[in-house]
């Protein structure tokens, strides 16, 4: 198995550090889902990928980690 960062980019305006990732996680757990992401894989390779919202919401509702090939 990879590892891989995954990066979701926004702009936001605020006074602090913290309160610009309170404003991101406020932004992310009510409005919509992101759907373009920044992939890193183990050698610092980037790639930018945006998700077809059709396929990403049925791979959300699998379990993938029944999958004996994830263990």
């Amino acid at each position: 198995m990879h590892k891989f960062t995954v990066t979701i980019t926004r702009e936001i305006e605020a006074d602090t550090a913290e309160e610009a990732a309170l404003l991101m996680y406020q932004e992310l757990s009510t409005g919509p889902i992101p759907d373009r992401y920044s992939v890193t894989d183990e050698t610092k390779a980037t790639t930018e990928v945006k998700l077809d919202r059709e396929e990403a919401d049925e791979f959300a509702t699998i379990d993938h980690t029944a999958d004996p090939g994830n263990w």
